[in-house]
C-alpha cells in the first residue's frame, strides 16, 4: 500500500498522478509539517489542488503566516488558498513589503489581486512592466483576476497617475479589447511605446500611420514595427533618411567602436532603449566580422615576439569556467597572470592594467587598444542585459563582454 513516503521517495522522483488521488487530509497534514523535506511539502501542496480538506484550512493559513517556515512552501500554499478571502488583511498588512523569502512578495501581490483588492492595482502594473518575465507574469495574472472581478475601466481607474506602467497596463486592455493601439507609438516613454509596437499587426495601419506620426520617435517606431511584420528595411531606411539619420550622440565614442557595439547590442537591446540604436542597426552596414582565429593567431605571435610569453588564448566562457560573451583571453608573462583581451567585434585589444607592455606589442599587429578613458564611455541610452540590470554600459564591458 503506497504512503506518501513512497511515492515521494527523493527530490525529482514524485509520483505526482497518484498523489492527486492520495487522501486529501494527510496530504495537508504533510504540507504544514516542517519535519518534513521542502520538496515533499511542496508535492503534497500542489496534489491538493482542488480538494483542500476543510478541516485543514486552519493549519494550512497559519503555515501561509508563519514567516519562519519555508518559503517555497508558503508560497505554495498561498496560491493554493489564494481564494481565501480571512486572508486579506494579513496580505495587506506592511509587513508583508518586508517579507524576505524570495518571490513571496510577489506573491503576496498575486493573491491581493486573486482576492479582488483593487489596491494592490498599482504594485501589479509596477510587475507587469519588469523587465524580468517571471515578475511580470505575477503582475499580468493579478491584473487579469482584478479585471475579471471589478472590470477593466475599474481597474485602470486605479491606475491613473500617469506612470509609464499604468499607461502600459491601459495598452494592453485596449489591445485585449481589439482596439488598435497605434498612437500609443508615440508614448514618450520606450518601455510603453517597445510594447505597443510588439502589439501591432497590420502592415497597412502601420503604414497609414507613418503619413502622419508625431514625433520622431512615433516614426522610428513605426517603421520598426512594419521592419517586424514585413522583414522589408526599404521603409525603415527611408524614415532613417526622412528624419535626417538620427541617432543618440555619445561623447567620446568613435564611429569605429560605435559601429561594433551598434550591430551587436542594437537589434535585441532592452526595452527601455532609444530606438535609434535599433533602426540604426537596421539602416547601417555591419563591420566585417573578424576571422577569430586568425586574429588570436596574431595577437600570440605579437605578444611572443615581444617576450611577453603568452599562453593558448581561451573564450573567455573557458576562463571563467562558465557562460560566455564576446572575447577571448590569452595569458601572457610569469606564470600566466597577466591577461589581455581580443574581442570579438572587431580589432579590439585591452585589460584591466592598462599594461603598455602589451599595448605596445600588440597595435604594431593591427590592434586597436581601448585604453582606460575610451573604455569608461558609457553608451547612453542602450540597455544590455548585464549580470540581473539592463542599464546603458561602458565601451570597455561591451566590447569584451562576459555573462556567466
Amino acid at each position: 500500500m503506497p504512503n506518501i513516503k513512497t511515492l515521494t521517495p527523493e527530490a525529482g522522483r514524485i509520483d505526482a498522478d497518484r498523489l492527486r488521488v492520495y487522501d486529501a487530509d494527510r496530504l495537508a497534514r504533510c504540507a504544514v509539517d516542517p519535519a518534513q523535506p521542502w520538496w515533499r511539502r511542496k508535492a503534497c501542496v500542489e496534489a491538493l489542488t482542488g480538494r483542500v480538506p476543510q478541516a485543514r484550512v486552519g493549519e494550512l493559513l497559519a503555515c501561509v503566516r508563519d514567516t519562519e517556515d519555508n518559503g517555497t512552501i508558503r508560497k505554495a500554499l498561498l496560491g493554493l488558498l489564494s481564494d481565501r478571502a480571512e486572508l486579506l488583511p494579513w496580505l495587506r498588512h506592511e509587513d508583508r513589503r518586508r517579507e524576505e523569502a524570495y518571490g513571496m512578495p510577489e506573491a503576496v501581490l498575486q493573491a491581493r489581486g486573486a482576492l479582488g483588492d483593487l489596491a494592490a492595482a498599482a504594485e501589479l502594473a509596477t510587475l507587469a512592466f519588469s523587465p524580468w518575465w517571471t515578475r511580470r507574469a505575477v503582475g499580468d495574472a493579478g491584473l487579469d483576476a482584478l479585471v475579471d472581478r471589478h472590470g477593466a475601466q475599474a481597474v485602470l481607474a486605479e491606475l491613473a497617475g500617469g506612470r509609464p506602467e499604468d499607461r502600459a497596463v491601459a495598452v494592453r486592455m485596449r489591445d485585449r479589447a481589439g482596439e488598435d493601439v497605434t498612437d500609443a507609438l508615440a508614448d514618450p516613454d520606450p518601455g510603453v511605446a517597445h510594447l505597443a509596437q510588439s502589439l501591432l499587426t497590420s502592415p497597412d495601419r502601420i503604414r497609414a500611420y507613418l503619413d502622419e506620426a508625431p514625433t520622431a520617435d512615433a516614426a522610428l517606431w513605426a517603421s520598426y514595427a512594419l521592419h517586424r511584420l514585413t522583414d522589408d528595411a526599404a521603409p525603415v531606411r527611408a524614415v532613417y533618411e526622412a528624419l535626417g539619420r538620427p541617432r543618440v550622440e555619445v561623447e567620446g565614442l568613435d564611429e569605429e567602436v560605435r559601429r561594433a557595439i551598434v550591430h551587436e547590442y542594437g537589434p535585441e537591446c532592452e526595452k527601455q532603449s532609444d530606438p535609434r540604436w535599433r533602426i540604426e542597426a537596421l539602416c547601417t552596414e555591419p563591420p566585417p566580422a573578424p576571422d577569430e582565429e586568425r586574429q588570436l593567431a596574431r595577437a600570440t605571435a605579437a605578444l611572443a615576439a615581444a617576450g611577453l610569453a603568452p599562453r593558448t588564448p581561451l573564450s573567455c566562457g573557458e576562463a571563467h569556467r562558465q557562460g560566455g560573451g564576446t572575447y577571448h583571453v590569452i595569458g601572457y608573462g610569469e606564470g600566466g597572470r597577466s591577461e589581455v583581451f581580443i574581442s570579438t567585434l572587431g580589432p579590439f585589444a585591452g585589460n584591466h592594467e592598462d599594461d603598455p607592455a602589451a599595448r605596445t606589442a600588440l597595435e604594431p599587429a593591427g590592434f586597436r587598444w581601448i585604453d582606460g578613458p575610451t573604455g569608461a564611455v558609457r553608451v547612453t541610452d542602450l540597455g544590455v542585459y548585464y549580470f540581473g540590470a539592463r542599464e546603458p554600459l561602458d565601451v570597455s564591458t561591451l566590447l569584451f563582454y562576459w555573462q556567466d
